[in-house]
């Protein structure tokens, strides 16, 4: 293989390279208990030779089961597989999760998609991920079939972060709290965004702060605040400062984020960013006129330099696709 591959639901028998070592999960955030079961994946594939492939689902089954919640993902598809690629696999097989996907045995999964399609050699999961109807399917299913498969299963265990194991739903939590460095940890990278520059209402501009705006997706559960964030652009990263909220010193209007840029004067509109939240500064708050906003965005933009001085270039390793 070469280049991280992406194998759909779709691809050819002649496309998809059998032998492989898989990891399985969804994968939302591609956090520590996740590369713990992708670092078991790439050592099986290293003794066997083999491949080693991330086999995950899309849309998150949660959202089949539950549309109308709203899902905050720590990671779109394109974000999960730029990871997957970042952490060294050889490639993802994407599985769309939709009804006859959810009515699939885990029996059925394991012998017609994983043994007959991918022919696969091996499988790393995490201590709690279940699959196939009704969630039939665990780790110990896969330990007790092995043998009679000809495969080797390895199952990790939880890897823990204070008194709780690090999970997707953790890290949403710490992010929606403004825990940053706690979902840093959790996640071994910063948490980042990717998203296309916009025209805002080029009020910063008057006020000295000129910014890069993107919109974030509706259900993105981030705490509206001021954050020191780093932003990726054409293998480059730039130190800068955020403002994600509602802006209510101005129009209290729909969630955006804003993005200044230290030292930099270059034209970004169309350009996509990828943008990584290094430390948490304070709450979004209003204030009562510009000269007062101004003299706090001098001090915000102070404190975020001071974060991201003391963060020595961190960035989350980012693969490519394709």
């Amino acid at each position: 293989m070469t280049g991280f591959a992406v194998i759909r639901d779709d691809t050819p028998a002649s496309a998809i390279p059998r032998g492989a070592v898989v990891a399985m999960g969804n994968f939302d955030g591609v956090h520590l208990g996740h590369r713990a079961v992708i670092g078991a994946c790439l050592d099986m594939a290293r003794v066997r030779r083999a491949p080693a492939l991330a086999v995950t689902f899309e849309p998150h089954p949660r959202k089949f089961f539950s549309p109308d919640t709203p899902q905050f993902r720590l990671t779109d598809e394109p974000a999960k597989l730029r990871l997957l690629a970042g952490a060294g696999l050889d490639g993802a097989v994407v599985l769309r999760f939709d009804a006859a996907r959810a009515a699939t045995t885990a029996h059925d999964f394991i012998h017609h998609e994983l043994i007959g399609r991918l022919g696969v050699q091996g499988i790393a999961v995490g201590y709690d991920f279940h699959f196939g109807k009704g969630r039939g399917g665990s780790p110990a299913m896969l330990v007790g079939e092995a043998p009679a498969l000809g495969i080797e299963v390895d199952v990790q265990p939880h890897i823990d972060f204070g008194d709780h194991p690090v999970s997707s739903s953790a890290i949403r939590k710490a992010l929606e709290d403004s825990h940053i460095a706690a979902a840093t940890q959790m996640l071994g990278a910063p948490w980042f965004v990717t998203g296309e520059v916009i025209h805002g209402e080029k009020r910063g501009r008057d006020l000295g702060y000129p910014t890069a705006n993107i919109r974030l997706d509706p259900q993105c559960g981030l705490k509206h605040g001021i954050y020191a964030v780093r932003v990726g652009r054409g293998g480059k990263h730039y130190d800068a400062v955020a403002n994600f909220g509602r802006r209510p010193t101005f129009d209290n209007g729909a969630p955006l984020l804003e993005i200044f840029l230290f030292d930099f004067n270059e034209q970004l509109y169309g350009e996509t960013l990828d943008v990584a939240f290094i430390a948490f500064i304070r709450d979004e708050e209003k204030f009562e006129s510009i000269e007062a906003l101004v003299r706090q965005m001098d001090d915000d933009s102070a404190r975020a330099r001071a974060a991201l001085a003391a963060d020595h270039g961190a960035f989350p390793k980012l693969g490519t696709i394709g």
